[in-house]
């Protein structure tokens, strides 16, 4: 791998998002919030998949910060009773303008009374290195949907996301517990451990 500087610029505005993103650096490196990201247009979110859609943001992204090496994320939570939805549609589930309880409202009621309650989150990381060599990483974690939420912490679906090694949902356990098993958290790592293989 390029031998690249310690910082790496993240192409989110989710602030959640960027505190896990924070939390998963490993020794050495910063994570930073892409600069002026406010004024830089978000592209559209066309793909179909995870990894389309976080290749294609990283990409696009990456064009405002050359010679620094750029990441963007793309993910969400697959539920099985409803092949797969909400899916890349994740945070707008319920609409463009939907909030977290929009998304989880919409979730309750599409699911029902239906006894299935598998449910996946999932999170891909494409990351853009100054050369413009690209990579990408997935994490995913297992769990079940509630028939009503749980917990004040998190943000997303975390609420309705039991997670049963933990006895508890992704919103009552803390930032940092649910960072060492989340799908973000195990992206990241993926994402870490790359960037910190030795240079050939």
């Amino acid at each position: 791998m390029q031998s690249i500087g310690r910082i790496l610029y993240c192409a989110t505005s989710n602030a959640g998002k960027l505190r896990e993103f924070r939390g998963a650096a490993t020794a050495g490196w910063e994570i930073e919030p892409l600069p002026a990201l406010r004024d830089v247009p978000a592209p559209d979110e066309t793909g179909v998949t995870f990894e389309e859609n976080a290749i294609a943001k990283a990409r696009y992204y990456a064009g405002f910060a050359p010679g620094v090496p750029v990441f963007a994320e793309d993910s969400g939570l697959e539920v099985e009773a409803l092949g797969g939805e909400p899916g890349v549609y994740s945070a707008r589930f319920a609409g463009a303008d939907a909030t977290d309880d929009d998304n989880n409202r919409l979730l309750l009621e599409r699911l029902g009374d239906n006894p299935d309650r598998t449910a996946r989150y999932v999170a891909v990381i494409g990351l853009v290195l100054p050369d413009q060599s690209i990579y990408s990483f997935r994490g995913t974690v297992e769990g079940e949907i509630l028939r009503a939420g749980k917990g004040a912490g998190g943000f997303g679906y975390d609420p309705l996301f039991f997670y049963p090694p933990f006895g508890s949902t992704f919103a009552e356990v803390s930032a940092e517990q649910k960072l060492t098993v989340s799908h973000r958290g195990r992206a990241a790592a993926a994402m870490m451990k790359m960037l910190n293989q030795p240079i050939a």
